[in-house]
């Protein structure tokens, strides 16, 4: 890069081979920090990126990919094992939890080459895979370079959180770091946490073959809609797992290969006893020995405080994904890190004043049925606008046709919007909830009106006519009142 007024450059020429000047320097390789470095070698910025551990970060590695990947193969097993609801005999089937591993890890394989550090350096990024520290706002020391770049970005992700209960042994305990590495089924699973991880965790080792026993200090899954999450443990709870909400953990014991966990819920006091412990209680961002300091970045328990542009104290770092802490930030998801990508490369970049804005955040818990939500949950309406400005209208599962047909009716959907039909919020508790939420991302993200989804063609039978009944509910009282009656009987009257 050389400076347009004099054709000089913008840095000197490095002293030593291992001496970078570049453009832009990455730190962290997962969703986040691999979206931006492409997209700003592509655009051709001169782009170095630093990642200490595997490429592709949490999500691919020990996340997103092999927990979905379990969660397919259990599903398959689950639905191989309940055939008597087609009037089939239950096979006699056997589970190889080997299998499932080597099934997991064959997934991330397949996947790994798009976030591979030849791939990145095909594109023209300069890939050092090493710890990076600041030791000043402008540079970076990682191994044996030196960088000293125009624009930073953060991206270094977030790690599992371990509670301090009492003889809680960190080393002894399952997160999601290190449970996709076990090839032999826990006999029983004990869970800490009822929070997506932890649920998703849970049923997905039910239907492999483990008891499961899952603890939680609230209720499962306190930021989804209530209605939907009560159905869902219902569900989760048909299936043999046991569930102890509002819970406290006294203690943990750890002897021989096995765990104990002594737990009081209210004036009970009991203990479970489990062979493994697998703790799902959310996660803290990786800012530890960054030289977050010498840089004069300022942090908090949380993470890297960020403007809604993204940019941290110094405004030429900027930070993204889990590590990212700013006023009304989303919650920790790979699509966050994608979206947060696309807001830093269109400000460091293009110089355009983008800005995050999480109206239309979508989240989905995994389980089957899934959970997906968008906007405002019927609960948080409620607060915000009170009762006698929000419309709730809800459509059962067994009132679609095709759910009927896969015998899959035990879901909900609800559409939270306002008297004058505006979409504030969209929980659906379905098969395929997380692909039936798109068309209500896009509605709220365009402010579209609830007409335009109640007039498009939804086809027949599929489970997307649930979202066509839901902004066809909302006309139903008008379009059959006694006013439209009356004024339909009037034009009969009309000639053609």
């Amino acid at each position: 890069m050389t400076d347009p007024q004099n054709n000089a450059p913008l840095f000197p020429p490095p002293q030593h081979p291992d001496e970078l000047n570049v453009d832009l320097c990455v730190i962290g390789a997962g969703s986040a920090g691999l979206s931006i470095a492409s997209g700003a070698a592509q655009l051709g910025l001169d782009v170095v990126l630093i990642e200490k551990s595997a490429m592709g970060g949490d999500c691919l590695n020990t996340g997103c990919v092999p927990s979905k990947s379990m969660i397919e193969a259990a599903k398959a097993i689950h639905n191989a094992r309940t055939l008597d609801a087609y009037n089939q005999k239950n096979p006699d089937l056997t589970i190889d939890f080997a299998g499932i591993h080597k099934h997991v890890h064959d997934v991330i394989r397949q996947i790994e080459p798009h976030d591979s550090q030849e791939r990145f350096e095909g594109l023209g990024v300069k890939v050092i895979r090493e710890a990076a520290r600041f030791t000043d706002s402008k540079t970076v020391r990682a191994g044996r370079h030196t960088i000293r770049a125009r624009k930073f970005v953060i991206s270094t992700g977030s790690h599992a959180s371990i509670p301090p209960i009492k003889r809680l042994d960190p080393a002894l305990a399952l997160t999601n770091e290190n449970i996709f590495n076990l090839t032999k089924r826990p006999a029983h699973l004990v869970i800490i946490g009822g929070g997506p991880i932890g649920v998703e965790m849970a049923q997905a080792h039910k239907r492999l073959g483990s008891k499961v026993t899952l603890i939680t200090n609230g209720r499962i899954l306190e930021k989804d809609d209530a209605d939907c999450a009560a159905l869902l443990k219902e569900t989760l709870v048909n299936e043999g797992i046991k569930i102890h909400e509002h819970s406290s953990i006294d203690k943990i014991n750890h002897k021989e290969g096995d765990v104990t966990a002594h737990i009081s819920s209210g004036e009970d006091i009991y203990q479970i006893d489990g062979t493994h412990l697998l703790v799902a209680t959310g996660r803290r961002a990786n800012i530890e020995n960054l030289g977050l300091e010498a840089a004069g970045i300022t942090t908090t328990e949380t993470g890297i405080v960020t403007d809604r542009r993204l940019r941290t104290s110094q405004k030429h770092i900027f930070a993204a994904g889990d590590v990212a802490t700013e006023i009304g930030g989303g919650p920790q998801f790979t699509h966050i890190a994608g979206y947060h990508a696309g807001i830093i490369i269109r400000n460091l970049i293009f110089k355009l004043p983008a800005k995050t804005d999480y109206k239309s955040l979508p989240w989905v818990t995994y389980t089957d049925p899934e959970l997906a939500q968008i906007g405002l949950t019927e609960s948080a309406a409620l607060e915000k606008f009170g009762a006698h400005k929000i419309e709730v209208i809800k459509i059962k599962l067994k009132e679609i046709d095709r759910a009927v047909a896969a015998r899959t009716t035990g879901g909900l959907a609800k559409l939270i919007c306002t008297s004058k039909g505006r979409v504030l919020g969209v929980t659906i508790l379905a098969p395929h909830a997380g692909d039936l939420l798109g068309v209500w991302s896009l509605v709220i993200d365009q402010n579209l009106k609830l007409s335009a989804v109640a007039s498009m063609i939804a086809p027949y039978p599929s489970y997307g006519e649930i979202n066509k009944r839901l902004a066809s509910a909302y006309f139903t009282s008008s379009l059959f009142s006694p006013k439209t009656r009356f004024f339909a009987a009037l034009l009969q009257k009309l000639p053609f």
